[in-house]
């Protein structure tokens, strides 16, 4: 493994336990996560900054609640980017499937994520269906 892919794979390992924090241990440990203007861009909208992606699990949380993000599969690495497949899981039931491509910086955090919708929950349309106006 050359240095680029060993530090995005760090970022990646610790881009999921980011996921798997209550939201005040996210804003601890998301320095060493996020560059500090991280994007994030979702079907249900786009983020920018630790603070954004910290409130949006809280407001997951107090909608859904607790739940648990598993990767599907070992990430896919390409020199400073990463695809990860992965899933949500609200108690025993799978929620959600996804995949993530990250971008990491020369220091190791990640720096922008893109999130696809593989099997969006019950409730919510997928990222490629059409919305009635």
């Amino acid at each position: 493994m050359t240095d680029t892919t060993e530090h995005t794979a760090d970022a990646v390992s610790r881009y999921v336990r980011f996921w798997n924090n209550t939201p005040d241990e996210q804003r601890r440990a998301a320095g060493e996560t996020f560059a500090d203007d991280v994007t994030y861009v979702a079907p249900a909208g786009v983020l920018t900054g630790i603070e954004a992606l910290a409130d949006f699990t809280e407001q997951f949380v107090s909608n859904v609640g607790a739940y648990e993000f598993r990767a599907r599969t070992e990430p896919d690495i390409n020199h400073d980017y990463a695809r990860l497949p992965w899933e949500l899981w609200v108690g025993e039931t799978s929620f959600a499937e996804g995949t993530d491509v990250l971008a990491v910086g020369p220091d190791g955090r990640v720096v922008s994520v893109a999130t696809f919708i593989d099997r969006a929950p019950a409730t919510q349309p997928h990222h490629d269906e059409q919305q009635d106006s």
